[in-house]
Protein backbone atom coordinates (compact mmCIF):
# COMPACT_ATOMS: atom_id res chain seq x y z
CA UNK A 1 0.00 0.00 0.00
CA UNK A 2 1.37 3.10 -0.97
CA UNK A 3 0.22 6.62 1.01
CA UNK A 4 -0.48 9.35 -1.64
CA UNK A 5 0.21 12.82 -0.91
CA UNK A 6 -2.91 14.44 -0.81
CA UNK A 7 -4.17 15.35 2.74
CA UNK A 8 -6.39 17.95 3.78
CA UNK A 9 -6.50 20.03 7.27
CA UNK A 10 -8.49 17.31 8.82
CA UNK A 11 -6.01 14.96 8.96
CA UNK A 12 -7.48 13.05 6.19
CA UNK A 13 -5.63 11.20 3.83
CA UNK A 14 -5.61 8.63 0.65
CA UNK A 15 -4.00 5.72 0.35
CA UNK A 16 -3.90 3.86 -2.52
CA UNK A 17 -3.37 -0.54 -2.86
CA UNK A 18 -3.24 -2.00 -6.33
CA UNK A 19 -5.07 -5.65 -6.46
CA UNK A 20 -5.34 -7.55 -9.54
CA UNK A 21 -7.80 -10.26 -11.07
CA UNK A 22 -10.47 -10.34 -13.86
CA UNK A 23 -12.91 -8.59 -15.43
CA UNK A 24 -15.84 -10.73 -17.16
CA UNK A 25 -18.65 -8.78 -19.35
CA UNK A 26 -20.60 -10.24 -22.57
CA UNK A 27 -19.16 -13.08 -22.91
CA UNK A 28 -15.21 -12.19 -22.43
CA UNK A 29 -12.75 -12.46 -19.68
CA UNK A 30 -9.88 -10.32 -18.99
CA UNK A 31 -6.68 -10.02 -16.86
CA UNK A 32 -7.17 -6.06 -14.80
CA UNK A 33 -4.79 -4.68 -12.36
CA UNK A 34 -7.59 -2.34 -10.43
CA UNK A 35 -6.82 0.58 -7.85
CA UNK A 36 -8.40 0.41 -4.61
CA UNK A 37 -8.58 4.07 -2.30
CA UNK A 38 -8.95 4.10 1.14
CA UNK A 39 -9.49 7.85 2.42
CA UNK A 40 -9.33 8.39 6.12
CA UNK A 41 -7.57 9.20 8.87
CA UNK A 42 -5.81 6.79 11.56
CA UNK A 43 -9.00 6.49 13.37
CA UNK A 44 -11.31 5.28 9.92
CA UNK A 45 -12.00 5.69 6.43
CA UNK A 46 -13.81 4.70 3.21
CA UNK A 47 -13.12 2.40 1.06
CA UNK A 48 -13.35 2.90 -2.65
CA UNK A 49 -13.75 -0.03 -4.98
CA UNK A 50 -13.34 -3.18 -3.11
CA UNK A 51 -11.86 -4.94 -5.86
CA UNK A 52 -10.28 -8.68 -6.17
CA UNK A 53 -8.52 -8.94 -2.46
CA UNK A 54 -10.66 -8.72 0.28
CA UNK A 55 -7.68 -9.81 2.67
CA UNK A 56 -5.41 -7.36 0.89
CA UNK A 57 -8.06 -4.57 1.53
CA UNK A 58 -8.97 -5.25 5.15
CA UNK A 59 -5.24 -5.53 6.10
CA UNK A 60 -4.30 -2.28 4.61
CA UNK A 61 -7.99 -1.00 6.34
CA UNK A 62 -6.26 -2.26 9.46
CA UNK A 63 -7.46 -1.36 12.85
CA UNK A 64 -9.56 1.52 11.67
CA UNK A 65 -13.16 1.94 11.76
CA UNK A 66 -14.56 1.49 7.92
CA UNK A 67 -17.34 3.66 7.29
CA UNK A 68 -18.51 2.31 4.21
CA UNK A 69 -17.79 0.41 1.12
CA UNK A 70 -18.48 2.46 -2.01
CA UNK A 71 -18.86 1.45 -5.39
CA UNK A 72 -18.00 3.72 -8.56
CA UNK A 73 -19.45 1.08 -10.34
CA UNK A 74 -21.24 -2.82 -10.47
CA UNK A 75 -18.42 -4.24 -13.07
CA UNK A 76 -17.25 -7.16 -11.42
CA UNK A 77 -14.03 -6.12 -11.11
CA UNK A 78 -14.45 -3.08 -9.04
CA UNK A 79 -17.17 -5.05 -6.53
CA UNK A 80 -15.92 -9.22 -6.61
CA UNK A 81 -14.46 -8.35 -3.08
CA UNK A 82 -16.93 -6.19 -1.46
CA UNK A 83 -19.53 -8.83 0.24
CA UNK A 84 -16.61 -10.65 1.72
CA UNK A 85 -14.93 -6.98 3.10
CA UNK A 86 -18.27 -6.29 4.38
CA UNK A 87 -18.81 -9.22 6.22
CA UNK A 88 -15.34 -9.12 7.86
CA UNK A 89 -15.97 -5.07 8.91
CA UNK A 90 -19.63 -4.56 9.10
CA UNK A 91 -19.48 -1.58 6.73
CA UNK A 92 -22.18 -0.98 4.80
CA UNK A 93 -21.90 -1.63 0.82
CA UNK A 94 -23.10 1.59 -1.12
CA UNK A 95 -23.88 1.39 -4.89
CA UNK A 96 -26.05 3.92 -7.36
CA UNK A 97 -29.35 2.63 -7.52
CA UNK A 98 -29.04 2.65 -11.66
CA UNK A 99 -26.22 -0.40 -11.20
CA UNK A 100 -28.60 -2.88 -9.44
CA UNK A 101 -29.19 -4.80 -12.63
CA UNK A 102 -25.15 -4.92 -13.36
CA UNK A 103 -24.79 -5.89 -9.67
CA UNK A 104 -27.05 -9.06 -9.70
CA UNK A 105 -24.90 -10.31 -12.54
CA UNK A 106 -21.76 -10.99 -9.44
CA UNK A 107 -23.76 -11.27 -6.78
CA UNK A 108 -27.55 -12.29 -7.21
CA UNK A 109 -28.36 -13.18 -3.98
CA UNK A 110 -26.59 -10.01 -2.07
CA UNK A 111 -27.57 -6.74 -2.41
CA UNK A 112 -26.16 -3.56 -1.45
CA UNK A 113 -26.99 -2.03 1.86
CA UNK A 114 -27.66 1.24 0.98
CA UNK A 115 -28.10 3.41 -2.23
CA UNK A 116 -25.85 6.65 -3.61
CA UNK A 117 -27.25 9.38 -4.67
CA UNK A 118 -26.19 12.65 -6.71
CA UNK A 119 -25.33 15.70 -4.42
CA UNK A 120 -24.82 12.96 -1.41
CA UNK A 121 -21.90 13.58 0.96
CA UNK A 122 -20.64 10.86 2.69
CA UNK A 123 -18.35 12.23 5.87
CA UNK A 124 -15.16 10.60 7.11
CA UNK A 125 -12.03 11.67 8.87
CA UNK A 126 -13.23 15.06 8.91
CA UNK A 127 -13.84 15.66 5.36
CA UNK A 128 -16.19 14.93 2.85
CA UNK A 129 -16.95 12.79 -0.28
CA UNK A 130 -19.29 14.65 -2.70
CA UNK A 131 -21.39 12.02 -5.04
CA UNK A 132 -21.44 13.02 -8.92
CA UNK A 133 -23.54 11.00 -10.74
CA UNK A 134 -21.56 10.26 -13.86
CA UNK A 135 -22.88 7.41 -16.71
CA UNK A 136 -21.74 6.34 -19.54
CA UNK A 137 -19.35 3.42 -18.88
CA UNK A 138 -22.24 2.14 -17.27
CA UNK A 139 -26.03 3.66 -16.10
CA UNK A 140 -24.98 3.67 -12.33
CA UNK A 141 -21.74 5.03 -12.23
CA UNK A 142 -20.33 7.82 -10.16
CA UNK A 143 -17.73 10.20 -9.12
CA UNK A 144 -16.54 10.73 -5.73
CA UNK A 145 -14.85 14.71 -5.31
CA UNK A 146 -13.15 15.13 -2.14
CA UNK A 147 -12.81 19.29 -2.29
CA UNK A 148 -10.66 19.75 1.01
CA UNK A 149 -8.29 17.25 -0.68
CA UNK A 150 -8.20 18.61 -4.43
CA UNK A 151 -9.03 14.93 -5.71
CA UNK A 152 -11.63 13.31 -7.24
CA UNK A 153 -11.92 9.73 -7.77
CA UNK A 154 -13.30 8.69 -10.99
CA UNK A 155 -14.01 4.88 -11.51
CA UNK A 156 -13.95 4.29 -14.72
CA UNK A 157 -15.35 7.70 -16.04
CA UNK A 158 -12.27 9.49 -16.86
CA UNK A 159 -8.78 8.30 -17.42
CA UNK A 160 -5.85 9.81 -18.51
CA UNK A 161 -6.15 9.92 -22.31
CA UNK A 162 -10.00 9.88 -21.69
CA UNK A 163 -13.47 8.30 -21.28
CA UNK A 164 -13.62 4.71 -19.84
CA UNK A 165 -14.82 1.77 -22.35
CA UNK A 166 -18.06 2.46 -23.98
CA UNK A 167 -18.16 -0.79 -25.99
CA UNK A 168 -20.15 -3.17 -23.80
CA UNK A 169 -23.23 -3.82 -22.48
CA UNK A 170 -25.12 -0.73 -20.11
CA UNK A 171 -22.78 2.26 -21.76
CA UNK A 172 -23.10 4.18 -23.99
CA UNK A 173 -20.41 6.98 -25.58
CA UNK A 174 -22.19 10.08 -25.94
CA UNK A 175 -23.40 10.05 -22.10
CA UNK A 176 -19.72 9.42 -20.60
CA UNK A 177 -18.66 12.66 -22.44
CA UNK A 178 -21.75 14.62 -21.04
CA UNK A 179 -20.84 13.29 -17.75
CA UNK A 180 -17.15 13.94 -18.26
CA UNK A 181 -17.58 17.53 -19.85
CA UNK A 182 -20.31 18.48 -17.36
CA UNK A 183 -19.38 17.39 -13.97
CA UNK A 184 -15.84 16.49 -14.30
CA UNK A 185 -13.98 18.98 -16.41
CA UNK A 186 -16.11 21.59 -14.02
CA UNK A 187 -13.75 20.84 -11.17
CA UNK A 188 -10.90 23.07 -10.46
CA UNK A 189 -7.99 22.31 -12.96
CA UNK A 190 -5.75 21.37 -10.41
CA UNK A 191 -7.97 18.77 -9.41
CA UNK A 192 -5.96 15.39 -8.97
CA UNK A 193 -8.22 12.30 -11.07
CA UNK A 194 -7.49 9.06 -9.39
CA UNK A 195 -8.87 6.46 -11.63
CA UNK A 196 -9.89 2.97 -11.81
CA UNK A 197 -7.05 1.91 -13.34
CA UNK A 198 -3.79 2.87 -14.68
CA UNK A 199 -1.88 6.29 -13.13
CA UNK A 200 -3.68 9.65 -12.19
CA UNK A 201 -3.92 12.87 -13.97
CA UNK A 202 -5.57 15.78 -13.66
CA UNK A 203 -8.78 17.97 -14.30
CA UNK A 204 -6.97 20.37 -16.38
CA UNK A 205 -4.24 17.99 -18.34
CA UNK A 206 -7.62 15.90 -19.61
CA UNK A 207 -10.12 19.28 -20.50
CA UNK A 208 -8.41 20.45 -23.28
CA UNK A 209 -8.92 17.16 -25.43
CA UNK A 210 -12.34 16.91 -25.30
CA UNK A 211 -13.08 17.25 -29.16
CA UNK A 212 -10.22 14.77 -29.85
CA UNK A 213 -11.72 11.90 -27.92
CA UNK A 214 -15.18 13.00 -29.86
CA UNK A 215 -13.40 12.88 -33.35
CA UNK A 216 -12.01 9.20 -32.32
CA UNK A 217 -15.21 8.42 -30.77
CA UNK A 218 -13.82 6.55 -27.75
Amino acid sequence: MAAEPAAGASGARVDHLVTSGTFSLDGGTWEVDNNVWIVGDDRECVVIDAAHDADAIASAVGDRRLVAIVCTHAHDDHIDAAPALADRTGAPILLHPADTELWKLTHPDRAPDGELTDGQELAVAGTVLRVLHTPGHCRGAVSLYAPDLGTVFTGDTLFAGGPGATGRSYSDFPTIVESIRERLLTLPPATVVRTGHGDDTTVGAEAPHVEEWLARGH
